[in-house]
């Protein structure tokens, strides 16, 4: 295949890229001084992590997994045009179309976008309130090519994390030496009732309500809200939270948090869990090197372990562990799985202790499985049809199609003058029919006018 450009090539192949449900990058670029001979452009998963430090402590999602999917282009020196010399198509990966539009590469935040966040910043709204505006005038989520993150990454707000807020309001109210508080904080992680670890309550808590509920609300209606506005930003929140599950739903698909270990049960759940789970797992793998194994008691194929587990310089912490190697069946007396549905590690270092491989699939729970089939996602959605006025519809789609032409008759001013002269022919052209309309409709309403009364006059036999 030829073409005109580079610019050209690329485009091309990044528009069959987001057809055929991946993204691309410049893998190698070859010049003779300042022009460019031939490029390698390959899929984005192409390459392999390697982590520089070991054991691996890295937990954000990897792309890389060796794909071989790529083309190779170069230019002819007399004419100066583009071909592709080889196209590889095969993938290590599989493709999803649908999810490809939440790839960063074909996320795009356009001119007359970017206009509106920066003067929305500068009016003090906040980053959701502004993509909620983008939503609510393109008529739904899935009709926009960004997403809320977009918003945020372009004016770059600074997350404030937990422990920054936790660390300020101790300085703000001088609480820093307050040890109620600084145990509580230290316990942060098991804010839940000991009473109930022996029920799975798929890791909710008993403040739940507050701090879950409360929280997701909170970002649409204040305690002012009327009822009326209430049941109208209801739909924002659902539309809200199904947005979410999408977006978590393509990076569990298109990327892979590296294996901190060398374990081969931590490579099961990577396989099978989402990220969101496979960090929980992989936060027990890390905390099983603080513990120490001791067998007690060992008859049939039923081991009772002792692990003790050193959360301090002086303080070590004993849990009995039983494990059931005819049944690959173990339990904890801190009940995690029971609890939570995630394998603790006093657990996970019996299984390396016994020299197991891959856990029993009942400690893979199918609700944390980044290929659980969820039944509600088969119903249509109403979130993503407003009910508008047809003349309010007609000019959300003119204003979305008019400002992709400004932006690119904004590239020149021959361009711009071209743009004028149409606009003022297209505007007389419409004039004139909205005239001739209005003299065929008044001829229209007063024959109605006629029929109606005749019709009163002399009223049809039934």
């Amino acid at each position: 295949m030829t073409f005109t450009t580079l610019e050209d090539v690329e485009k091309f192949y990044r528009n069959y890229a987001k057809a055929a449900g991946f993204s691309t990058r410049v893998r190698s670029t070859n010049r003779k001084g300042n022009k460019i001979k031939n490029q390698s452009i390959t899929c984005s998963r192409e390459g392999k992590w390697k982590s520089k430090i070991f054991p691996t402590e890295k937990t954000n999602p990897t792309a890389s997994l060796n794909c071989p999917a790529r083309i190779y282009i170069y230019t002819l020196k007399d004419v100066g045009a583009w071909i592709i010399s080889k196209v590889v198509l095969d993938h290590s990966h599989p493709c999803c179309p649908s999810k490809a539009e939440m790839l960063k590469q074909h996320r795009k935040l356009s001119m007359s976008i970017r206009r509106t966040i920066e003067n929305n910043e500068e009016a003090g709204i906040r980053p959701s309130k502004t993509y909620q505006s983008f939503v609510v005038a393109a008529g739904g989520r899935r009709e926009l090519n960004f997403i809320e993150n977009d918003v945020r990454n372009y004016i770059t707000r600074e997350v404030h994390s937990f422990d920054r807020n936790w660390n300020e309001f101790l300085l703000n109210f001088g609480l820093v030496d307050n040890k109620w508080l600084s145990d509580l904080y230290e316990d942060r992680h098991i804010w839940v009732p000991i009473y109930l670890d022996h029920n799975f309550w798929t890791g909710m808590r008993s403040t739940q309500r507050s701090e879950s509920m409360h929280s997701f609300f909170n970002k649409f209606i204040t305690q002012n809200s009327s009822l009326i506005q209430f049941v109208k930003k209801y739909d924002n929140c659902l539309r809200s939270r199904e947005q979410a599950e999408r977006e978590s739903d393509a990076a569990d698909f298109y990327t892979v948090i590296p294996c901190a270990t060398k374990s081969s049960i931590e490579a099961q759940f990577q396989d099978m869990y989402t990220h969101q789970k496979f960090r929980e797992v992989q936060a027990q793998l890390r905390g099983k090197a603080n513990c120490i194994t001791r067998l007690t008691n060992s008859a049939l194929g039923y081991s009772v372990y002792e692990v003790g587990e050193q959360v301090s310089s002086s303080i070590f912490n004993k849990f009995v562990v039983t494990y059931d190697s005819v049944a690959a069946d173990v339990k904890c007396q801190g009940l995690l799985f029971e609890s939570r549905g995630i394998l603790c590690r006093h657990a996970l270092s019996v299984l390396s202790f016994e020299q197991v491989s891959q856990v029993s699939p009942r400690y893979i729970l199918e609700r944390w499985s980044k290929k659980v089939k969820r039944r509600h996602t088969h119903i249509k959605s109403s979130h993503n049809e407003p009910l508008l006025e047809p003349r309010s519809k007609r000019f959300d789609e003119l204003v979305f199609r008019s400002q992709n032409v400004c932006e690119f008759a904004s590239e020149s001013k021959e361009l711009t003058v071209i743009l004028h002269r149409v606009y003022g022919t297209v505007m007389v052209e419409m004039k004139e029919l909205k005239a001739k309309r209005k003299g065929t409709s008044s001829l229209s309403h007063e024959d109605a006018n006629l029929e109606s009364v005749n019709e009163l006059q002399s009223p049809p036999r039934i």
